[in-house]
């Protein structure tokens, strides 16, 4: 069985046992996390939007961390511009326990 979660504007599709990075979280590591926006559950049969209602995905958190670093690098030609700056996005990884449809 799996099923398909919003959190932080995006869509993670995910089954019991998968571990998921998603945008960070405000929960410490060993804390319990539900996910309530189930967009859709597969399994024998696909269920989406009404059908779908009720159901929540509950995980563990194991990890808060920092993605690689990504370079910015703005340059215009022939007037001496140019700015590199760095980004590391924030992400909590969570391992999905259960699927409660």
């Amino acid at each position: 069985m799996y099923a398909i979660i919003a959190t932080g504007g995006k869509q993670y599709k995910v089954s019991e046992g998968d571990v998921v990075r998603v945008e960070k979280l405000d929960a410490g590591e060993g804390d319990k996390v539900t996910f309530d926006q189930v967009l859709a559950l597969g399994g024998d049969s696909l269920k989406v939007a009404g059908e779908a209602a009720g159901a929540t995905v509950t995980g563990t958190v194991l990890k808060q961390g920092k993605e690689k670093k990504v370079i910015v690098y703005r340059y215009k030609p022939k007037t001496g511009y140019h700015k590199k700056n760095g980004h590391r996005q924030a992400y909590t990884a969570v391992k999905i326990d259960a699927i409660n449809a």
